[in-house]
């Protein structure tokens, strides 16, 4: 039996074929560490100018849907944990969201659960966009940033062992509840974090923010469009900063963010052109800064109205089973990397979906990448790979 060609690989043959004498064909990947992983990028290119970029993905698939569709919903949580795992906690947040809602539960978990869950997705977010610009700079020839960020994120990720037990691979956030308390304390050395990170975003400011070699390469660079940026269903930060002022946690006002204050970057321009690649820095700099700010009302949410008292227990609503009627849903939740979507079919009376699908930020946003290359040169497709943030676990899911 003869199956009819993929459209897309039917172009992909006929480019190939039209190859003019002065075009070349590099592979950039899926071994460069520019790539930020297995990502392999077919470039087209006359001299130094690229005239075409193909994404060619698919090399970590890590077959989350099909897990996810061979075991209950609890024994799922740690493989969100492994699509984007940069940012673990936001994954099994947005999970836990849809099984809950799905089971009638949202509208019963305890505050105090709700602070808890954004307090460390928060700093989950600010650990993720740390490596986004630590990275992002040592892409493009900046090496202080990449070991300072670091140095900082450390401190996240010491903290969220601490609840979780795990450094990067959380399980924390379960079905109607949490995996366990805040440790004794938490509360106090969140604080302390807080107290010595904000002057280091003033550092991370002066050293890149304002840094004339790295406005020159990236300003007016890599520019997106909004309209662009809505066609190709990007989201997160690479949407903000061409100008979108779009936040989940604003637009769909889920768990406590309602009741917390903070701001939503966008892009402006300031140094190029809005939507270049500076911009997309500045939002993800910018909303570390906003972080911290609900950080700090979650640490006085946590410390003064929804204190720790000896008969809470995070795993009352905790459902030994999960057992649902057959329906279709999809909910969504603000990624560090933008929207991550999860869309249900649920069976009758089975604590194991019919189906499971996962829409990643990552894969959307790689998308327009063809898009933002065209007649650029080759250094500045790295600039512009680097500035849209992704995560290959979270690519290939």
């Amino acid at each position: 039996m003869i199956f009819p060609v993929n459209a897309a690989l039917e172009r992909y043959r006929e480019r190939m074929d039209s190859l003019e004498p002065e075009e070349m064909v590099i592979n950039l990947g899926p071994q460069h560490p520019s790539t930020h992983g297995v990502l392999r990028l077919e470039l087209i290119t006359d001299g130094e100018i690229v005239k075409e970029v193909i994404p060619h993905m698919g090399y970590l698939h890590r077959c989350f849907e099909k897990h996810a569709e061979s075991m209950n919903y609890g024994k799922t949580i740690p493989f969100t944990d492994r699509m984007d795992y940069l940012a673990s906690m936001n994954n099994s947040h947005g999970f836990v969201m849809g099984v809950e809602r799905m089971l009638g539960l949202d509208q019963k978990i305890p505050k105090r659960i709700e602070y808890i869950r954004v307090l460390v997705c928060e700093l989950n977010r600010i650990a993720s966009h740390l490596i986004a610009i630590g990275t992002y700079g040592i892409d493009i020839g900046a090496f202080t940033p990449f070991m300072w960020c670091f140095r900082d994120r450390e401190h996240i990720m010491n903290m969220l062992e601490w609840a979780s037990g795990s450094r990067m691979l959380y399980n924390y956030i379960w079905i109607g509840g949490l995996f366990y308390d805040l440790p004794i304390g938490f509360e106090d050395r969140c604080g302390e974090f807080i107290t010595y990170f904000k002057p280091k975003l003033k550092e991370l400011e002066a050293l890149l923010t304002k840094n004339q070699i790295f406005i020159s390469r990236t300003a007016n660079i890599g520019v997106l469009p909004a309209d662009v940026a809505i066609n190709y269903g990007c989201s997160g930060p690479m949407l903000r900063a061409s100008g979108i002022k779009w936040d989940l946690r604003r637009v769909d006002n889920y768990s406590v963010y309602p009741e917390i204050e903070f701001d939503i970057p966008t892009g402006k321009g300031e140094m190029g052109h809005i939507g270049d690649c500076w911009d997309r820095y500045k939002v993800r700099a910018d909303e570390v800064a906003e972080s911290v700010r609900i950080i700090e009302q979650c640490l006085t949410k946590l410390t003064h109205e929804h204190k720790r008292t000896p008969e809470f227990d995070p795993r009352a609503l905790v459902p030994k089973k999960v057992n649902l009627k057959a329906q279709d849903y999809y909910v969504r939740a603000e990624n560090p990397k933008g929207e991550l979507g999860f869309y249900f079919i649920t069976q009758e009376k089975s604590d194991i979906p019919k189906r499971v699908k996962s829409r990643g930020p990552s894969f959307n946003n790689l998308s327009v990448i063809s898009e933002l290359s065209k007649g650029v040169l080759i250094s500045d497709l790295i600039a512009i790979l680097g500035s849209i943030d992704i995560v290959l676990g979270e690519v290939d899911r």
